[in-house]
Protein backbone atom coordinates (compact mmCIF):
# COMPACT_ATOMS: atom_id res chain seq x y z
CA UNK A 1 0.00 0.00 0.00
CA UNK A 2 2.78 2.43 0.91
CA UNK A 3 4.49 1.65 -2.39
CA UNK A 4 1.26 2.31 -4.27
CA UNK A 5 0.75 5.67 -2.56
CA UNK A 6 4.36 6.68 -3.22
CA UNK A 7 3.79 6.07 -6.93
CA UNK A 8 0.95 8.60 -7.07
CA UNK A 9 2.09 12.03 -8.20
CA UNK A 10 0.22 14.69 -6.17
CA UNK A 11 -0.15 16.70 -9.38
CA UNK A 12 -2.21 13.88 -10.89
CA UNK A 13 -4.66 13.36 -8.02
CA UNK A 14 -8.21 13.60 -9.32
CA UNK A 15 -9.85 16.87 -8.25
CA UNK A 16 -13.33 15.92 -9.40
CA UNK A 17 -14.01 12.44 -8.00
CA UNK A 18 -15.55 11.81 -4.59
CA UNK A 19 -12.60 10.81 -2.30
CA UNK A 20 -10.74 14.12 -2.34
CA UNK A 21 -13.92 16.20 -2.38
CA UNK A 22 -15.44 14.26 0.53
CA UNK A 23 -12.31 14.81 2.62
CA UNK A 24 -12.23 18.53 1.82
CA UNK A 25 -15.93 19.05 2.47
CA UNK A 26 -15.68 17.07 5.71
CA UNK A 27 -12.75 19.13 7.00
CA UNK A 28 -14.52 22.37 6.11
CA UNK A 29 -17.77 21.28 7.76
CA UNK A 30 -15.93 20.21 10.90
CA UNK A 31 -14.07 23.54 11.10
CA UNK A 32 -17.34 25.48 10.74
CA UNK A 33 -19.02 23.29 13.35
CA UNK A 34 -16.23 23.92 15.87
CA UNK A 35 -16.52 27.64 15.20
CA UNK A 36 -20.25 27.52 15.86
CA UNK A 37 -19.87 25.42 19.03
CA UNK A 38 -17.86 28.10 20.78
CA UNK A 39 -19.29 30.09 23.71
CA UNK A 40 -22.19 32.13 22.44
CA UNK A 41 -25.32 33.91 23.52
CA UNK A 42 -28.72 34.59 22.03
CA UNK A 43 -27.54 37.84 20.46
CA UNK A 44 -24.55 36.20 18.75
CA UNK A 45 -26.69 33.27 17.57
CA UNK A 46 -29.26 35.62 16.03
CA UNK A 47 -26.53 37.68 14.36
CA UNK A 48 -24.92 34.51 13.00
CA UNK A 49 -28.18 33.35 11.45
CA UNK A 50 -28.87 36.77 9.95
CA UNK A 51 -25.28 37.05 8.74
CA UNK A 52 -25.42 33.62 7.08
CA UNK A 53 -28.61 34.57 5.24
CA UNK A 54 -27.18 37.92 4.14
CA UNK A 55 -23.91 36.29 3.11
CA UNK A 56 -25.72 33.64 1.06
CA UNK A 57 -27.83 36.34 -0.62
CA UNK A 58 -24.71 38.37 -1.39
CA UNK A 59 -23.06 35.30 -2.93
CA UNK A 60 -26.13 34.60 -5.05
CA UNK A 61 -26.29 38.23 -6.22
CA UNK A 62 -22.57 38.17 -7.08
CA UNK A 63 -23.08 35.04 -9.18
CA UNK A 64 -26.05 36.69 -10.88
CA UNK A 65 -24.04 39.82 -11.65
CA UNK A 66 -21.15 37.82 -13.10
CA UNK A 67 -23.38 35.48 -15.07
CA UNK A 68 -26.29 37.60 -16.24
CA UNK A 69 -25.15 41.22 -16.07
CA UNK A 70 -21.40 41.43 -16.73
CA UNK A 71 -21.40 38.14 -18.69
CA UNK A 72 -17.64 37.94 -19.39
CA UNK A 73 -17.78 34.46 -20.94
CA UNK A 74 -21.11 34.49 -22.72
CA UNK A 75 -22.22 31.50 -20.63
CA UNK A 76 -24.82 31.42 -17.88
CA UNK A 77 -23.58 29.94 -14.60
CA UNK A 78 -25.30 26.74 -13.56
CA UNK A 79 -27.56 26.51 -10.52
CA UNK A 80 -24.91 24.39 -8.77
CA UNK A 81 -22.25 27.07 -9.29
CA UNK A 82 -24.60 29.75 -7.98
CA UNK A 83 -25.38 27.63 -4.92
CA UNK A 84 -21.67 27.14 -4.22
CA UNK A 85 -21.14 30.91 -4.43
CA UNK A 86 -24.02 31.46 -2.02
CA UNK A 87 -22.64 28.81 0.35
CA UNK A 88 -19.26 30.55 0.29
CA UNK A 89 -20.89 33.86 1.20
CA UNK A 90 -22.78 32.25 4.08
CA UNK A 91 -19.74 30.43 5.47
CA UNK A 92 -17.52 33.52 5.32
CA UNK A 93 -20.17 35.50 7.21
CA UNK A 94 -20.41 32.77 9.86
CA UNK A 95 -16.65 32.79 10.42
CA UNK A 96 -16.30 36.58 10.57
CA UNK A 97 -19.19 36.94 13.00
CA UNK A 98 -17.61 34.44 15.38
CA UNK A 99 -14.08 35.85 15.60
CA UNK A 100 -14.62 38.25 18.51
CA UNK A 101 -14.65 37.31 22.19
CA UNK A 102 -13.39 33.79 21.53
CA UNK A 103 -10.48 31.86 22.96
CA UNK A 104 -7.29 32.30 20.95
CA UNK A 105 -7.37 28.73 19.60
CA UNK A 106 -10.93 29.25 18.39
CA UNK A 107 -9.93 32.46 16.61
CA UNK A 108 -7.08 30.61 14.94
CA UNK A 109 -9.49 27.84 13.96
CA UNK A 110 -11.93 30.36 12.51
CA UNK A 111 -9.17 32.03 10.49
CA UNK A 112 -8.06 28.61 9.19
CA UNK A 113 -11.67 27.84 8.24
CA UNK A 114 -11.72 30.72 5.74
CA UNK A 115 -9.31 29.17 3.18
CA UNK A 116 -11.05 25.82 3.69
CA UNK A 117 -14.38 27.44 2.77
CA UNK A 118 -12.81 29.04 -0.29
CA UNK A 119 -11.18 25.77 -1.37
CA UNK A 120 -14.42 23.84 -0.90
CA UNK A 121 -16.39 26.31 -2.99
CA UNK A 122 -13.73 26.35 -5.70
CA UNK A 123 -13.54 22.55 -5.72
CA UNK A 124 -17.33 22.25 -5.87
CA UNK A 125 -17.57 24.67 -8.79
CA UNK A 126 -14.72 22.92 -10.58
CA UNK A 127 -16.37 19.53 -10.06
CA UNK A 128 -19.57 20.97 -11.50
CA UNK A 129 -17.83 22.42 -14.58
CA UNK A 130 -15.13 19.77 -15.01
CA UNK A 131 -12.52 22.27 -16.20
CA UNK A 132 -9.56 21.11 -14.09
CA UNK A 133 -9.58 17.33 -13.52
CA UNK A 134 -6.14 17.37 -11.85
CA UNK A 135 -3.83 19.85 -10.14
CA UNK A 136 -1.43 19.49 -13.06
CA UNK A 137 -4.09 20.81 -15.42
CA UNK A 138 -5.12 23.56 -13.01
CA UNK A 139 -1.52 24.79 -12.78
CA UNK A 140 -1.10 24.71 -16.56
CA UNK A 141 1.58 22.03 -16.37
CA UNK A 142 -0.10 19.49 -18.66
CA UNK A 143 1.82 19.08 -21.89
CA UNK A 144 1.94 16.76 -24.89
CA UNK A 145 4.97 15.56 -26.86
CA UNK A 146 5.47 16.09 -30.55
CA UNK A 147 3.35 13.59 -32.46
CA UNK A 148 6.28 11.98 -34.25
CA UNK A 149 8.10 11.49 -30.94
CA UNK A 150 5.01 9.99 -29.30
CA UNK A 151 4.50 7.67 -32.26
CA UNK A 152 8.14 6.55 -32.25
CA UNK A 153 7.95 5.83 -28.52
CA UNK A 154 4.71 3.87 -28.93
CA UNK A 155 6.16 1.80 -31.74
CA UNK A 156 9.27 1.02 -29.76
CA UNK A 157 7.06 -0.26 -26.92
CA UNK A 158 5.15 -2.60 -29.26
CA UNK A 159 7.62 -3.63 -31.97
CA UNK A 160 5.69 -6.72 -33.02
CA UNK A 161 2.45 -4.86 -33.58
CA UNK A 162 4.21 -2.02 -35.39
CA UNK A 163 6.04 -4.40 -37.72
CA UNK A 164 2.87 -6.26 -38.56
CA UNK A 165 0.86 -3.08 -39.02
CA UNK A 166 -1.61 -4.37 -36.45
CA UNK A 167 -3.00 -2.86 -33.27
CA UNK A 168 -3.39 -4.44 -29.90
CA UNK A 169 -6.98 -4.39 -28.75
CA UNK A 170 -5.72 -3.72 -25.20
CA UNK A 171 -3.45 -0.81 -26.17
CA UNK A 172 -4.04 2.92 -25.87
CA UNK A 173 -3.79 5.55 -28.54
CA UNK A 174 -1.45 8.52 -28.39
CA UNK A 175 -1.87 12.28 -28.35
CA UNK A 176 0.80 14.51 -29.85
CA UNK A 177 1.42 18.09 -30.91
CA UNK A 178 1.76 19.14 -34.54
CA UNK A 179 2.15 22.40 -36.41
CA UNK A 180 -0.37 22.84 -39.21
CA UNK A 181 0.88 25.62 -41.50
CA UNK A 182 -1.58 28.31 -42.60
CA UNK A 183 -0.33 28.20 -46.18
CA UNK A 184 -3.49 29.52 -47.82
CA UNK A 185 -5.24 31.35 -45.00
CA UNK A 186 -2.33 33.04 -43.24
CA UNK A 187 -4.18 32.43 -39.97
CA UNK A 188 -2.00 32.78 -36.85
CA UNK A 189 -2.90 29.42 -35.31
CA UNK A 190 -1.33 27.82 -32.28
CA UNK A 191 -0.07 24.20 -32.50
CA UNK A 192 -2.71 21.53 -32.98
CA UNK A 193 -3.12 18.18 -31.23
CA UNK A 194 -3.71 14.81 -32.89
CA UNK A 195 -5.09 11.59 -31.40
CA UNK A 196 -4.05 8.38 -33.14
CA UNK A 197 -5.87 5.19 -32.12
CA UNK A 198 -3.90 1.93 -31.82
CA UNK A 199 -4.94 0.92 -35.35
CA UNK A 200 -3.20 4.01 -36.76
CA UNK A 201 0.11 3.40 -35.03
CA UNK A 202 1.43 0.56 -37.17
CA UNK A 203 3.77 1.01 -40.10
CA UNK A 204 1.00 0.06 -42.54
CA UNK A 205 -2.20 1.37 -40.93
CA UNK A 206 -5.66 1.21 -42.51
CA UNK A 207 -7.35 4.34 -43.80
CA UNK A 208 -9.42 5.60 -40.89
CA UNK A 209 -12.20 8.17 -40.50
CA UNK A 210 -11.08 11.54 -39.20
CA UNK A 211 -12.72 14.05 -36.88
CA UNK A 212 -11.76 17.72 -36.86
CA UNK A 213 -12.60 18.72 -33.28
CA UNK A 214 -12.72 22.32 -32.00
CA UNK A 215 -12.55 23.48 -28.39
CA UNK A 216 -14.49 26.39 -26.90
CA UNK A 217 -13.56 30.02 -26.31
CA UNK A 218 -11.73 31.06 -24.21
CA UNK A 219 -9.56 28.00 -24.54
CA UNK A 220 -7.00 26.02 -26.48
CA UNK A 221 -6.80 22.70 -28.34
CA UNK A 222 -5.42 20.96 -25.25
CA UNK A 223 -8.72 21.55 -23.38
CA UNK A 224 -10.32 18.79 -25.43
CA UNK A 225 -7.96 16.26 -23.86
CA UNK A 226 -7.26 17.76 -20.42
CA UNK A 227 -10.74 18.93 -19.42
CA UNK A 228 -12.70 16.87 -21.95
CA UNK A 229 -10.87 13.58 -21.41
CA UNK A 230 -11.37 12.75 -25.07
CA UNK A 231 -8.37 10.41 -25.33
CA UNK A 232 -9.80 8.16 -22.61
CA UNK A 233 -13.18 8.00 -24.35
CA UNK A 234 -11.52 7.10 -27.65
CA UNK A 235 -9.22 4.58 -25.98
CA UNK A 236 -12.15 2.78 -24.36
CA UNK A 237 -13.88 2.58 -27.71
CA UNK A 238 -10.73 1.35 -29.47
CA UNK A 239 -10.12 -1.31 -26.82
CA UNK A 240 -13.59 -2.69 -27.46
CA UNK A 241 -13.17 -2.64 -31.25
CA UNK A 242 -9.77 -4.20 -31.99
CA UNK A 243 -7.89 -0.90 -31.79
CA UNK A 244 -10.21 0.90 -34.20
CA UNK A 245 -11.35 4.47 -33.54
CA UNK A 246 -11.40 7.68 -35.56
CA UNK A 247 -8.30 9.80 -35.86
CA UNK A 248 -9.03 13.13 -34.14
CA UNK A 249 -7.30 16.35 -35.14
CA UNK A 250 -7.81 19.37 -32.85
CA UNK A 251 -6.65 22.53 -34.65
CA UNK A 252 -6.67 26.01 -33.15
CA UNK A 253 -9.55 28.12 -34.46
CA UNK A 254 -8.89 31.07 -32.11
CA UNK A 255 -5.25 32.16 -32.40
CA UNK A 256 -5.13 33.02 -28.68
CA UNK A 257 -7.24 31.96 -25.69
CA UNK A 258 -9.39 35.10 -25.66
CA UNK A 259 -9.62 35.68 -29.43
CA UNK A 260 -12.80 34.82 -31.29
CA UNK A 261 -12.63 35.09 -35.10
CA UNK A 262 -16.00 33.27 -35.20
CA UNK A 263 -14.86 30.77 -37.87
CA UNK A 264 -15.29 33.24 -40.72
CA UNK A 265 -12.71 34.98 -42.91
CA UNK A 266 -12.41 38.56 -41.70
CA UNK A 267 -10.01 41.15 -40.38
CA UNK A 268 -9.90 39.07 -37.18
CA UNK A 269 -8.22 36.28 -39.16
CA UNK A 270 -9.09 33.83 -41.91
CA UNK A 271 -10.21 31.10 -39.54
CA UNK A 272 -12.70 29.54 -41.98
CA UNK A 273 -10.08 29.06 -44.69
CA UNK A 274 -7.61 27.69 -42.18
CA UNK A 275 -10.05 25.05 -40.94
CA UNK A 276 -11.50 24.05 -44.31
CA UNK A 277 -8.42 24.37 -46.56
CA UNK A 278 -5.14 24.33 -44.64
CA UNK A 279 -6.10 21.79 -41.99
CA UNK A 280 -7.68 19.23 -44.39
CA UNK A 281 -4.71 19.61 -46.74
CA UNK A 282 -2.31 18.83 -43.90
CA UNK A 283 -4.45 15.88 -42.73
CA UNK A 284 -4.45 14.29 -46.18
CA UNK A 285 -0.70 14.79 -46.54
CA UNK A 286 0.32 13.43 -43.13
CA UNK A 287 -2.34 10.98 -41.93
CA UNK A 288 -3.81 7.84 -43.48
CA UNK A 289 -7.48 8.81 -43.54
CA UNK A 290 -10.56 8.02 -45.59
CA UNK A 291 -10.68 10.26 -48.64
CA UNK A 292 -14.47 10.51 -49.11
CA UNK A 293 -16.53 13.13 -47.23
CA UNK A 294 -18.48 10.31 -45.58
CA UNK A 295 -15.36 9.52 -43.54
CA UNK A 296 -14.92 13.12 -42.32
CA UNK A 297 -16.59 14.67 -39.28
CA UNK A 298 -16.33 18.19 -37.93
CA UNK A 299 -17.12 18.59 -34.24
CA UNK A 300 -16.86 21.24 -31.56
CA UNK A 301 -17.94 22.45 -28.12
CA UNK A 302 -19.50 25.86 -27.38
CA UNK A 303 -17.89 28.35 -29.79
CA UNK A 304 -16.33 25.32 -31.45
CA UNK A 305 -19.80 23.81 -31.75
CA UNK A 306 -20.97 26.93 -33.56
CA UNK A 307 -18.00 26.56 -35.91
CA UNK A 308 -18.82 22.89 -36.52
CA UNK A 309 -22.35 23.58 -37.77
CA UNK A 310 -21.26 26.70 -39.69
CA UNK A 311 -18.45 24.95 -41.55
CA UNK A 312 -20.07 21.53 -41.80
CA UNK A 313 -23.26 22.95 -43.27
CA UNK A 314 -21.31 25.19 -45.67
CA UNK A 315 -18.97 22.42 -46.87
CA UNK A 316 -20.90 19.17 -47.34
CA UNK A 317 -18.39 18.26 -50.05
CA UNK A 318 -15.75 18.06 -47.28
CA UNK A 319 -17.60 16.83 -44.17
CA UNK A 320 -20.20 14.07 -44.05
CA UNK A 321 -21.05 14.39 -40.35
CA UNK A 322 -21.35 17.26 -37.85
CA UNK A 323 -21.18 17.01 -34.05
CA UNK A 324 -22.40 20.27 -32.51
CA UNK A 325 -22.00 20.26 -28.71
CA UNK A 326 -23.69 23.24 -27.06
CA UNK A 327 -23.13 25.55 -30.00
CA UNK A 328 -24.49 29.08 -30.28
CA UNK A 329 -27.53 30.11 -32.27
CA UNK A 330 -25.38 32.69 -34.11
CA UNK A 331 -21.65 33.46 -34.09
CA UNK A 332 -20.95 36.00 -31.38
CA UNK A 333 -18.09 38.25 -30.33
CA UNK A 334 -19.58 40.40 -27.59
CA UNK A 335 -22.69 42.40 -28.42
CA UNK A 336 -24.39 42.03 -31.79
CA UNK A 337 -23.19 45.48 -32.82
CA UNK A 338 -19.59 44.60 -31.94
CA UNK A 339 -19.90 41.22 -33.66
CA UNK A 340 -21.10 42.83 -36.90
CA UNK A 341 -18.43 45.53 -36.79
CA UNK A 342 -15.49 43.28 -35.84
CA UNK A 343 -16.24 40.16 -37.83
CA UNK A 344 -18.32 41.31 -40.77
CA UNK A 345 -17.01 44.79 -41.63
CA UNK A 346 -20.25 46.32 -40.40
CA UNK A 347 -22.41 44.33 -42.82
CA UNK A 348 -25.59 43.12 -41.13
CA UNK A 349 -26.37 41.06 -44.25
CA UNK A 350 -23.06 39.17 -44.02
CA UNK A 351 -23.65 38.57 -40.33
CA UNK A 352 -27.13 37.19 -40.99
CA UNK A 353 -25.80 34.94 -43.75
CA UNK A 354 -23.21 33.46 -41.35
CA UNK A 355 -25.87 32.17 -38.94
CA UNK A 356 -26.01 28.35 -39.01
CA UNK A 357 -29.73 28.37 -39.80
CA UNK A 358 -29.11 30.66 -42.80
CA UNK A 359 -26.27 28.48 -44.06
CA UNK A 360 -28.45 25.38 -43.75
CA UNK A 361 -31.30 27.02 -45.65
CA UNK A 362 -28.96 28.29 -48.38
CA UNK A 363 -27.56 24.80 -49.05
CA UNK A 364 -30.80 22.84 -48.71
CA UNK A 365 -31.69 20.21 -49.61
CA UNK A 366 -28.64 18.18 -48.56
CA UNK A 367 -27.96 14.91 -50.32
CA UNK A 368 -25.95 13.08 -47.64
CA UNK A 369 -25.14 15.10 -44.54
CA UNK A 370 -25.72 13.98 -40.95
CA UNK A 371 -25.66 16.08 -37.78
CA UNK A 372 -25.63 15.18 -34.10
CA UNK A 373 -26.63 17.90 -31.66
CA UNK A 374 -25.93 17.60 -27.92
CA UNK A 375 -26.72 20.06 -25.13
CA UNK A 376 -27.01 19.85 -21.35
CA UNK A 377 -30.56 20.01 -20.05
CA UNK A 378 -29.36 22.55 -17.46
CA UNK A 379 -27.79 24.80 -20.09
CA UNK A 380 -30.67 27.26 -20.09
CA UNK A 381 -28.97 29.86 -22.28
CA UNK A 382 -27.85 27.50 -25.07
CA UNK A 383 -30.61 24.87 -24.90
CA UNK A 384 -33.22 26.76 -27.00
CA UNK A 385 -30.65 27.66 -29.65
CA UNK A 386 -29.43 24.09 -30.08
CA UNK A 387 -33.04 22.94 -30.47
CA UNK A 388 -33.68 25.67 -33.04
CA UNK A 389 -30.62 24.76 -35.14
CA UNK A 390 -31.43 21.06 -34.93
CA UNK A 391 -34.90 21.87 -36.28
CA UNK A 392 -33.36 24.00 -39.05
CA UNK A 393 -31.05 21.12 -39.98
CA UNK A 394 -33.96 18.72 -40.13
CA UNK A 395 -35.91 21.10 -42.40
CA UNK A 396 -32.87 21.37 -44.67
CA UNK A 397 -32.81 17.62 -45.21
CA UNK A 398 -29.91 16.86 -42.83
CA UNK A 399 -30.10 13.41 -41.22
CA UNK A 400 -30.04 14.71 -37.66
CA UNK A 401 -30.36 13.62 -34.05
CA UNK A 402 -30.65 15.69 -30.88
CA UNK A 403 -29.55 14.54 -27.42
CA UNK A 404 -29.91 16.28 -24.05
CA UNK A 405 -27.37 15.43 -21.36
CA UNK A 406 -29.22 14.92 -18.09
CA UNK A 407 -28.01 16.92 -15.11
CA UNK A 408 -25.28 18.85 -16.94
CA UNK A 409 -25.04 22.42 -18.20
CA UNK A 410 -22.51 24.30 -20.36
CA UNK A 411 -19.61 22.23 -19.09
CA UNK A 412 -17.18 19.45 -19.86
CA UNK A 413 -19.50 16.81 -18.42
CA UNK A 414 -21.76 17.55 -21.37
CA UNK A 415 -18.79 17.05 -23.71
CA UNK A 416 -18.08 13.68 -22.08
CA UNK A 417 -21.71 12.64 -22.56
CA UNK A 418 -21.72 13.95 -26.13
CA UNK A 419 -18.66 12.02 -27.25
CA UNK A 420 -19.67 8.85 -25.42
CA UNK A 421 -23.10 9.01 -27.06
CA UNK A 422 -22.03 10.17 -30.51
CA UNK A 423 -18.93 8.04 -31.03
CA UNK A 424 -20.80 4.83 -31.97
CA UNK A 425 -22.98 6.85 -34.35
CA UNK A 426 -19.95 8.49 -35.94
CA UNK A 427 -18.23 5.10 -36.25
CA UNK A 428 -21.25 3.62 -38.00
CA UNK A 429 -21.81 6.68 -40.15
CA UNK A 430 -18.19 6.90 -41.29
CA UNK A 431 -17.93 3.19 -42.04
CA UNK A 432 -15.37 2.49 -39.32
CA UNK A 433 -16.96 -0.85 -38.43
CA UNK A 434 -19.07 -1.53 -41.48
CA UNK A 435 -18.58 -1.23 -45.24
CA UNK A 436 -21.62 1.01 -45.66
CA UNK A 437 -22.90 4.05 -43.82
CA UNK A 438 -25.74 3.67 -41.37
CA UNK A 439 -28.47 6.30 -41.52
CA UNK A 440 -29.33 8.17 -38.34
CA UNK A 441 -33.07 8.64 -38.06
CA UNK A 442 -34.33 11.59 -36.11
Amino acid sequence: MNSLLSDINPLDVNLIDAPLLAALYGATGLALLLVLLGPTGVRRAVLTVIGAVVGAAAGWVLAWLVSDVWDPWGVSLSIATRLWTAALGASVAIVLLNLRDQARWRRVLAICALPLCLLSAAAGINANVGQFPTLRVALGLASFPQLDQALAAARSDTPAAATAGAASSAGDGIVGTVTIPATVSGFAARPALVYLPPAAMGTNPPALPVVEMLSGQPGSPSDVFTAGGLASILDRYAQAHSGLAPIVVVPDQLGAPDNNPMCVDSKLGNAASYLTVDVPTWIRAHLHVVAQPLGWTIAGFSQGGTCSIQLGAAHPQLYGTILDISGELVPSNGSEAHTVAAGFDGSAASYAAAAPSAILAAHAPYADLAAIFVVGDGDLRFLPGVHAIADAAHRAGVDSRLFESSGTAHDWHTVDYAWTTALPLIAARTGLLAPHAVAMTR
